[in-house]
């Protein structure tokens, strides 16, 4: 449903600046929500925290699914709606996180979340598709009712996933440690590693607008520009699992630096590109640097970590997430307003080489493993449970 919320507002009346502002909810919902979903995961647990989270997206849906007509009371109903689905995609997608990283030997945890990110990434790329197909039965409102068919069999799955256990003394612990407390005794790995996270979320948001608006300035068609940016998108989706891998057998850093360092490269390199082919080429690349960083934020996220307290934590690391997002088109776009889109798409590219830096920088290093060595580490099968797979950092 995200590619027609801006013409479900217009369709209700909105402006363009309006429909904009009403596509922004769902950033606003997520942003304002993340701490709070951090002490919700605390208080009843992740899943638990996944469920309500689904009977909050499907209360957001049935709202956008209400029209009242055009005018103002529709939008504000409308609105509403997608502010609630930006506020439980945060709540969902932390509370998943947490439950993958506490049930997840620490030896595949790298493949665990890069899976998580490529089933992620697979999911954006089919639902449009499947949205669209719905339209031509019910217009509109089709893609919502494919979104509610998808978040109810998510709540179904949810609910036969089993609990973590965790012991009274773990709850009991974890229930005094405060947000703010996460804040001052991590501050320097906030400063220093998420910093890079920051940048590499900024240029990961801002590649999704790069290669549209670079097609259009070349004169390129938008179904060329949109064969191009789903050639990007395959690209992506092939090399995840891989990088999984690669994270758990020989470290993040050999992840995470190439992943920024070859997405600033795109962007350096798309302004000297002026027909399809070239940009295509440049867009190729474009999505391998990103698919294989699939998951390496919630991989970095897990690592540093606290097992008492992880939830808070995750927490403020993606409100790190989100505010990277936020920035990166941002700065596209004043760029462009003082410089030009070369200047801008230049600029962008820059953060990914930032970003390569403090990767580079501040992740620890650790030994390299053989495959040999990795398989003798790998714990026997157990039943999920956090006392089982509790690992010391």
């Amino acid at each position: 449903m995200l590619p027609v919320i801006a013409l479900s507002s217009i369709d209700r009346g909105a402006s363009t600046a309006i429909a904009a502002l009403i596509n922004a909810l769902l950033g606003v919902g997520s942003l304002v929500t993340n701490i709070p979903s951090g002490i919700l995961a605390t208080r009843i647990g992740e899943r638990k925290s996944m469920l309500v989270a689904a009977a909050v997206a499907g209360t957001g849906l049935i709202l956008c699914l209400v029209n009242l007509g055009r005018g103002g009371l529709s939008l504000v109903v409308f609105g509403s709606g997608v502010l609630l689905l930006g506020a439980a995609s945060s709540v969902y997608t932390l509370a998943r996180q947490s439950y993958l990283t506490e049930i997840v030997p620490r030896e595949m945890r790298a493949r665990a979340l890069s899976t998580l990110g490529g089933t992620l990434r697979i999911g954006m790329f089919a639902g449009p598709f499947l949205g669209a197909g719905a339209e031509e039965l019910w217009g509109l409102p089709g893609a919502y009712y494919v979104s509610l068919a998808a978040m109810t069999g998510a709540a179904v799955i949810v609910c036969r996933v089993p609990d973590l256990d965790k012991s009274d003394e773990h709850k009991a612990a974890a229930a005094e440690v405060t947000s703010w407390g996460i804040l001052k005794q991590y501050w320097r790995t906030f400063a220093t590693l998420g910093t890079g996270v920051v940048l590499l979320q900024a240029i990961r948001q801002t590649r999704q607008v790069v290669i549209p608006l670079w097609a259009a300035h070349i004169g390129l068609s938008p179904t060329a520009s949109s064969v191009i940016y789903g050639i990007a998108g395959l690209i992506d989706l092939m090399t995840f699992y891989p990088a999984g891998k690669v994270m758990d057998l020989y470290g993040r850093r050999l992840v995470a630096v190439p992943c920024a360092a070859v997405l600033g490269i795109s962007f350096v390199v798309m302004p000297f590109t002026h027909a399809a082919g070239t940009l295509t080429l440049t867009a190729m690349i474009m999505g391998i640097g990103n698919g294989i960083g699939s998951g390496i934020v919630m991989t970095l996220a897990a690592d540093t970590s606290p097992e008492i307290g992880r939830p808070k934590f995750l927490g403020l690391w993606r409100e790190l997430s989100d505010a990277g997002q936020g920035i990166g088109p941002l700065i596209l776009s004043g760029m462009t307003v003082v410089a030009g889109l070369t200047a801008g798409i230049t600029v962008s590219g820059m953060a990914g080489f930032a970003s390569a830096a403090a990767m580079w920088s501040f992740i620890p290093r650790r030994p390299r493993l053989t495959s040999r060595q990795h398989q003798r580490q790998l714990p026997a099968p157990a039943e999920p449970s956090i006392s089982r797979h509790r690992q010391t950092p």
